[in-house]
């Protein structure tokens, strides 16, 4: 089926910064939307997000040129391709941009018409994405839905909040094997977090997540929190709900000392390393997620080495889902997730790649919104899709966190 037209603007996402979004019509009149979220603590081997820098203008964070970029040179090279040849369309796009980090023509302008089209396609074919999806992974889209358990990150810390937290984020992930109660058991136990805060005289406020952001006096404490909130919400810790963590650590490490500020604290490495190995004894801590900053492979390979696959150690800014990144990770033996958000690499069709070398290695991968979202909900489908482990949106809270959740649930449903 032929694109017949290409649209980019400018939208704004969760936190009011602009981003792109695009709309891709067919010659048999179906027309489909992307979004493209945004992150705050981004890996330095990330594909390049394309900002303006007018001061004058969003404070220099405008995508117009982005826009541009969707609205003249891709648009005139993709108008006429068959639109359900998606690794085609992605390969047009990777070679126009020219760059190994889609720097030229922005990643962010890339993946919005990527997941436009993908969209696009899937509605032409009168089917769901997930299941459009799983075709062009070339899986039995006759299985069963394969549903991910859900991390809602009901704690913000690091760049995610004003907190004065070091962990980014402090995450519940209910165990049962129901996505509705899944999602309920998350729920509950958010609003009794909110009930525990108030009572101690803490504020409500939320992060950029959705989670609240108490000040706390270490980061700790944060966890003894969560197992209170489990409790008292009638759940057992460890049983029906564990605990899971993106601690963001190359955001508090130093690479001149090659050391890291924790609870204003300086710590080595090995030194962080057995604060983790405290917790795990202490909580039903089941993932932990970038427990060292992004090139300190020495501290990954023994982390994971010590853990011996009793805990997820999940890649976020180590691997920001490259295949050679998680190549060398398998070959290091660095970790043993993968977290997986499209923005991070640009298109669906090397997202996709790095979800199918995960899984060929007995990687795990958590698929993952950013903290600066949108409602798009693509990559619910994705998860089911690609039978994913895991997701995370945020807290269960704020249209663009809820909404991921709520497409879960019609999925499931449907």
């Amino acid at each position: 089926m032929q694109i017949k037209n290409i649209q980019g603007y400018e939208i704004l996402d969760s936190r009011g910064n602009p981003t792109t979004a695009c709309v891709v019509e067919l010659i048999d009149g179906t027309k489909a939307r992307a979004y493209v979220p945004s992150g705050a603590s981004t890996g330095s081997h990330e594909a390049v997000e394309l900002r303006d820098g007018d001061k004058h203008r969003y404070n220099g964070l405008g995508v117009l040129n982005a826009v541009s970029n969707i609205n003249t040179e891709i648009k005139d090279n993709l108008i006429g391709m068959d639109a359900y040849y998606q690794k085609e369309i992605d390969h047009r796009l990777i070679n126009l941009d020219g760059t190994n980090n889609k720097a030229r023509l922005g990643a962010n302008a890339i993946l919005a018409v990527s997941l436009a089209v993908a969209r696009a396609s899937a509605m032409s074919q009168n089917k769901e994405l997930y299941q459009y999806i799983q075709e062009i992974l070339q899986l039995d889209a006759t299985l069963d839905k394969s549903f991910p358990q859900i991390g809602f990150n009901v704690l913000n810390g690091g760049k995610h909040a004003d907190s004065g937290l070091d962990v980014q984020e402090y995450m519940i992930m209910p165990l049962k094997n129901n996505i509705e109660e899944n999602v309920r058991i998350g729920s509950e136990i958010y609003h009794t977090l909110k009930k525990i805060l108030s009572k101690n005289g803490q504020v409500v406020s939320v992060g950029d997540e959705g989670g609240f952001a108490p000040r706390l006096d270490s980061n700790e404490e944060g966890l003894s929190l969560l197992v209170q909130a489990i409790s008292e919400a009638g759940y057992v810790p460890g049983i029906d709900c564990a605990l899971a963590l993106d601690v963001a650590a190359t955001e508090f490490f130093d690479s001149n000392s090659q050391n890291y500020t924790f609870d204003k604290k300086i710590y080595s490495g090995a030194e962080l390393t057995s604060v983790y190995q405290n917790w795990l004894q202490k909580y039903p801590i089941v993932s932990i997620e970038d427990p060292f900053a992004e090139d300190d492979y020495d501290n990954w390979k023994n982390f994971q080495q010590l853990m011996d696959n009793k805990i997820r150690i999940v890649g976020d800014d180590l691997l920001v889902t490259n295949t050679e990144r998680i190549k060398e990770a398998i070959d290091q033996k660095l970790c043993n997730s993968v977290l997986i958000k499209p923005n991070q690499i640009g298109t669906l069709t090397e997202t996709l790649e790095a979800i199918n070398l995960a899984h060929n290695n007995n990687f795990s991968t958590m698929i993952s919104h950013r903290s600066g979202d949108t409602i798009d909900t693509f990559i619910a489908d994705l998860a089911v899709g690609v039978s994913a482990g895991y997701i995370k949106s945020g807290a269960p809270a704020r249209a663009e966190r809820v909404s991921k959740y709520n497409r879960l649930l019609e999925i499931y449903y449907s």
